[in-house]
């Protein structure tokens, strides 16, 4: 199973019956689950867990420390039901953190575990939490799966209140688009709760436990587009109302009040968008419920993805702006040392009157008299300073407007003028990887002179190489050792950070630290200028951050370089 270049994140699911407000004390952004599952309450999860009471072999008597082929080596179990367990783990290989679900291969669900675990691999939508292996072995079936450490929980998002009308929009629009994309390729999740969606740090939503939450607890629907659709519908009611769209409470969400039916969101909460409340109405159109208006119901995540699309564009929310406090002269500046008391008229300082300008006889000829003498004075000095420079070029025996330096007087040498040193070779340079490679096929497009063509990182699930490494680069050859007074780097995008690295070896170091860090910064047009020059043949650009990519991930991309003695 090919692994992905993104962060891990456990897709145990956080539910129902923890009170909100514990919920916001916990810590979220790592997705840890609590092992609550069986506990949850309202008629969806009564639905959901109809087989929770058929006996299943015991979950996997596993401890903190074991080890799954090799190398994933177990930490915390964070849930423990019907057979099977969830780990927050470490992938020894790769050193990142990452998920397990662990179930015996006998138990009646671990073939429908695997196959919804490879199918879901195979999507490779950024959008959703990532499978990255599912194998039986040793009487074992394990899948592992992202760990997002930045990523929060709608759960926890939903604990401060509900969202503003922008942010619900970009919740439903990302979620239904995502799993628009899923069925297309005949895949549905049927476990869609609160605690299945996340936000990045960036501000987009991932899903976790795309066919694997429904394959783990033996979920199956007749309907699975209707199913999700309807899920869709309760998480934007949720958010544009913090309550459940049911009777019940669940997920630490209190539902509707009893024999009321199905409220509209703005009937429930005032100030409530009117566009997303019709939106969730039509998601959640079922059973007699209709929409409050005459639209018709959304049936699939592609139906209430093409209407959320047709709405007017919801914007954010306007920044508040705190005034300043009014500006308060200090004492001092009032000058209140030695005034009078209050009520007391200070006395009115007396003004200077000027005295009349020259405009006698003998004021005008004195004025003249003075400019004459500094004409002449200015004069006398410009012909000084000519006769001095004559001289001195007569003495240095020299061609006319050379500098010489002396020696004897400690005079500087000449400045020499940068001049381009070229490029002989580049290479990409990703020592911290899997495969120590990172699109070899483009890295001639840094130093052609075409600014059209560029050479380009994978893409990531934060700026920060989804916690993989810490960055990745380009080795350029100079051929020989030469001497570098700056380097310049365009890159497309977006603000990317960079360092300049440099080796005065005759070979390119294993590990970036075996160059030294000459220079650093951040921008689409940055000059990587050390603070003396440097002799060196290999130079390493070294990306630190990446910019956004428009898809929902990060990713680098270089278009030119140009290195300058």
């Amino acid at each position: 199973m090919a692994e992905r270049s993104t962060a891990a994140v456990d897709v145990a699911d956080n539910s129902g019956d923890k009170p909100l407000a514990a919920k916001a004390d916990e810590a979220t952004t790592d997705g840890t689950a609590e092992a609550q599952d069986a506990a949850e309450t309202g008629s969806q999860e009564e639905n959901d867990e109809k087989t929770a009471s058929k006996t299943f072999p015991a979950a996997p008597d596993l401890h903190s420390g074991h080890k799954l082929a090799g190398r994933y080596r177990l930490e915390e179990c964070v849930t423990r039901l019907d057979g099977f367990s969830s780990w927050r783990a470490v992938d020894e290989k790769l050193r990142r953190a990452v998920g397990v679900h662990l179930l015996p291969a006998e138990h009646p669900r671990a073939r429908s575990v695997l196959a919804a675990a490879r199918s879901s691999a195979l999507l490779g939508d950024p959008r959703f939490v990532q499978v990255l292996d599912a194998v039986e072995e040793d009487e074992l079936v394990y899948v592992v799966h992202e760990w997002l450490p930045d990523a929060t929980e709608l759960t926890a998002l939903l604990s401060a209140g509900p969202m503003d009308a922008h942010d619900a929009y970009q919740l439903v629009s990302q979620v239904s688009q995502a799993m628009a994309a899923a069925h297309r390729e005949g895949l549905a999740h049927l476990r869609l709760t609160p605690g299945a969606v996340l936000r990045s740090s960036s501000g987009q939503y991932r899903i976790r436990g795309l066919a694997v939450n429904a394959a783990l607890r033996g979920i199956t629907s007749d309907g699975p587009q209707r199913a999700d659709t309807e899920a869709i519908g309760a998480l934007l009611y949720a958010a544009l109302t913090q309550r459940w769209p049911y009777e019940s409470d669940a997920y630490g969400l209190t539902g509707l009040p009893k024999g009321m039916g199905l409220l509209p969101p703005d009937q429930v909460r005032a100030g409530v968008h009117r566009g997303l409340s019709e939106i969730a109405m039509r998601a959640l159109a079922n059973d007699g419920a209709t929409a409050s208006r005459q639209e018709q119901p959304c049936t699939t995540p592609d139906e209430l993805a093409k209407a959320v699309a047709a709405m007017p564009r919801i914007p954010p929310p306007e920044p508040v702006f705190t005034a300043p406090p009014e500006y308060q002269r200090t004492t001092y500046q009032q000058g209140t040392y030695g005034r009078p008391a209050a009520g007391v008229a200070a006395p009115q300082p007396v003004v200077p009157v000027p005295p009349a300008p020259l405009q006698s006889r003998t004021g005008k000829a004195l004025k003249w008299a003075v400019s004459a003498l500094l004409i002449a004075a200015l004069g006398l000095g410009s012909w000084q300073l000519a006769e001095t420079l004559i001289d001195r070029d007569n003495d240095s025996g020299g061609d006319p407007g050379t500098t010489q330096s002396n020696p004897e007087n400690n005079d500087p040498p000449p400045v020499e003028k940068s001049k381009p040193v070229p490029i002989v070779h580049a290479k990409d340079y990703d020592p911290l990887g899997p495969d120590g490679s990172e699109k070899p096929q483009s890295i001639g497009n840094v130093y052609d002179s075409d600014p059209s063509s560029y050479w380009y990182t994978d893409w990531y699930a934060t700026a920060g190489f989804g916690n993989l490494k810490t960055g990745v680069g380009v080795v350029l050859d100079l051929g020989t050792t030469q001497q570098v007074g700056k380097v310049d780097v365009s890159f497309l995008g977006g603000t990317t950070a960079v360092e300049l690295r440099a080796t005065s070896g005759s070979t390119i170091p294993a590990a970036p630290t075996g160059f030294d860090t000459v220079a650093q910064g951040s921008g689409t047009q940055v000059s990587l200028k050390p603070a003396k020059p440097v002799q060196a043949r290999y130079l390493l650009v070294w990306l630190t951050k990446l910019p956004p990519s428009g898809e929902g991930n990060f990713r680098g991309k270089i278009s030119d370089i140009k290195v300058t003695s």
